[in-house]
């Protein structure tokens, strides 16, 4: 598959990472509709569109301008009826946010910069993989093995300087139960949402009468102020009977977790 991006090291990177998010008991099937919230270039929404054999109906939200550009031209590969994709983010209200946009790390911007441990736990990532060789790797992991210890760190931390180098950029914010309004949806099949610690944000923006309609969730969430239990509580009081907590092993100390969710 070709497809579109802005820096070409974290496709790969995102395809091994999109796929996670249909486990433990998580499917999506021919016909079904997904909301992918935080899609980022869309590397979730295509490869799903390909597992259920181009009978996928996707809504695709994407707040930063620039990587919304990059989900355009993937979303035009498909028909316009099949992705929908949605130059705005999903929160409790509608309203416009500033972003840290990181253009080296596109995938780590976020509305919540103050407190963020997103480097540190890159950092323990990387020293982890190095710990633990694996022959899906990145390339520049297998390379940093290479050098002395001190040398490694000394590039590690030149890269993680490189990598976040913010860049302010405001974004616009809708409620997900306006998008199920004025788009007439009736089931959402699969709400997956990774949107780097506006994950709660995202699912205060859904009324009541609507939460009868998602039937699975997949999402990330990064457990400060006991998140992870807040929103264990508010799907259990949904009607989410079925709810998976897992950890990647990369992440294994940070506060990021992924959550499986079915009714």
């Amino acid at each position: 598959m070709r497809v579109y991006y802005l820096r070409e090291a974290e496709v790969p990177v995102l395809y091994e990472q999109v796929q996670e998010y249909l486990r433990y008991g998580i499917e999506l099937n021919p016909g079904d509709t997904l909301f992918d919230v935080g899609a980022n270039i869309g590397l979730f929404s295509l490869w799903a569109y390909e597992r259920c054999q181009r009978n996928l109906q996707i809504y695709a939200f994407e707040p930063i301008p620039e990587v919304f550009e990059a989900l355009k031209l993937n979303a035009q590969r498909l028909a316009p009826v099949t992705m929908k994709a949605f130059s705005f983010g999903l929160a409790q209200e509608r309203k416009s946010v500033v972003f840290d946009y990181y253009p080296n790390a596109t995938a780590l911007s976020t509305a919540y910069p103050e407190g963020n441990q997103t480097r540190a736990t890159v950092e323990q990532a990387i020293k982890t993989a190095l710990a633990n060789p694996d022959p899906r790797e990145p390339f520049d992991i297998w390379l940093l093995r290479l050098f002395p210890s001190f040398i490694r760190s000394l590039l590690i931390n030149y890269k993680l300087d490189e990598l976040f180098q913010a860049k302010p950029v405001y974004c616009k914010m809708h409620r997900l139960s306006d998008v199920i309004r004025d788009h007439s949806v009736q089931q959402i099949d699969l709400l997956k949402i990774d949107v780097e610690r506006s994950e709660l944000d995202v699912l205060m923006g859904i009324e009541p009468q609507d939460w009868c309609k998602i039937k699975q969730i997949t999402i990330e969430v990064h457990d400060h102020s006991q998140r992870v239990d807040r929103v264990c509580e508010l799907l259990k009081s949904h009607g989410f009977s079925k709810i998976t907590i897992k950890q990647d092993p990369l992440l294994q100390g940070s506060d990021i977790f992924n959550l499986y969710a079915i009714r």
